[in-house]
């Protein structure tokens, strides 16, 4: 499905940039779209490029073909200008096809906006239905209240080696004793490389180590003092070092919704890594120890499920948003989900039974929500989808892939 995104963006955009993690396949997919139709490509990870593109940015992007693809394009901010330029001159659609391993649109260097002549496509690391080569119909089904009493294989031990081995495709070929070494040395090419190029920073080698924290929190309510107390720097410094973990999306702020009459809700982010395989290496945890440890399977499994459905989301021609509910009565939705003036929610337990007050939250939310809400569900490590309501059902976690 993103693929065709891009492919219909190519054909009547100018500027279309793909942005996500590192090794999540930007590089692959603008290949595999663009070569066919005939586009050059240009790498600034070459850091001869990256230094000519700098000194004379304008001459640089004159000189190139009229289809291209640049790579990496965070590196040089200071050429938006030109592309701008150039477009403007011949608004051709599929003129430049960027990739980005930042948010390049928030770059503090980047001297001017290229709306109006741009489309972004968020490309995250694998979902579990592009490896079971599945269709992504669970979000449909969410909204549409459509779960049938269905039985499924319970998946036990295999479902913490599934949340271990995330969806970068680089890591999921190594056997997963050596993964761990593919995430470090990821984390420690991140933060040479793309952290040092966005700002500069006094103490790189406090970036690894608030990485580790983060994962220690993933899941949890975002709390600055707690990230802070360990480093001996600054609640307002901590604040910076996490936008820019943002920045390179090695982790996501999931934002509270709230109605603004409600006045009881809690209106912190939760905090989540990107992928649940970076935050089992960085915790040193594997598949068996994952699987003994419930409560960090609880988290890890919540922030799974998230990034799963976010995942699937990206390839979805409707615009979805992702949010958290929580009340000052510790009513809590672990995922909302917000299409146009619709809501589902989604809590996840890393238990093998659902009982009915495990639904709280999300009755809770359907109050507030009222006509708005069209369905709950919470995700489980079970076999069986079951009813536990109107428009409320259990259904096991294996559910997001399966047919």
């Amino acid at each position: 499905m993103v693929q065709e995104n891009l492919q219909a963006s190519l054909a009547d955009t100018p500027v279309v940039l793909i942005q996500g993690p590192r090794q999540c396949g930007k590089t692959t997919l603008a290949r595999t779209v663009a070569e066919p139709l005939g586009y050059g490509y240009i790498s600034f990870d070459d850091d001869n490029l990256a230094r000519a593109a700098r000194a004379d940015p304008i001459g640089f992007v004159t000189d190139l073909p009229p289809r291209m693809v640049l790579d990496e394009v965070q590196r040089v901010p200071e050429i938006f200008t030109s592309l701008k330029l150039v477009v403007d001159r011949d608004r051709q659609p599929g003129h430049f096809l960027l990739t980005g391993s930042a948010d390049v649109l928030l770059l503090p260097k980047l001297a001017d906006s290229p709306a109006g002549r741009i489309e972004v496509l968020r490309l995250h690391p694998l979902a579990q239905v592009e490896l079971h080569r599945r269709r992504a119909g669970f979000i449909a089904q969410l909204f549409n209240a459509d779960f049938k009493p269905t039985s499924f294989e319970r998946i036990g031990l295999s479902l913490a080696e599934i949340v271990v081995a995330g969806g970068f495709p680089a890591a999921l070929t190594r056997q997963s004793a050596r993964r761990r070494s593919w995430y470090q040395a990821y984390v420690q090419t991140l933060v040479q490389r793309d952290v040092r190029d966005l700002a500069r920073i006094a103490s790189l080698d406090v970036m690894p180590r608030l990485l580790d924290l983060a994962a220690r929190h993933t899941a949890h309510l975002f709390n600055v003092s707690e990230l802070a107390s360990p480093f001996g720097v600054s609640r307002p410094t901590v604040r910076d070092y996490l936008t820019l973990l943002e920045r390179v999306f090695l982790v996501d702020l999931l934002p509270p919704w709230h109605t603004r009459p409600i006045n009881r809700l809690v209106k912190t982010p939760k905090l989540h890594l990107n992928d649940t395989g970076l935050a089992a290496a960085l915790l040193r945890v594997d598949a068996a120890g994952l699987h003994a440890d419930r409560a960090l399977l609880g988290q890890l499994l919540e922030t799974f499920v998230f990034q799963e459905l976010r995942r699937q989301a990206s390839g979805s021609p409707e615009a979805l948003a992702f949010y958290h509910f929580r009340n000052r009565d510790n009513h809590e939705v672990d995922i909302v989900i917000e299409r146009g003036s619709l809501l589902a929610g989604v809590d996840v337990k890393a238990s093998g039974t659902v009982r009915s007050e495990d639904f709280r939250g999300l009755r809770k939310l359907q109050e507030i929500a009222g006509e708005r809400f069209v369905g709950g569900v919470v995700m489980y490590d079970g076999e069986a989808s079951v009813r536990f309501g109107p428009r409320l059902f259990a259904v096991p976690v294996q559910a997001l892939w399966s047919e």
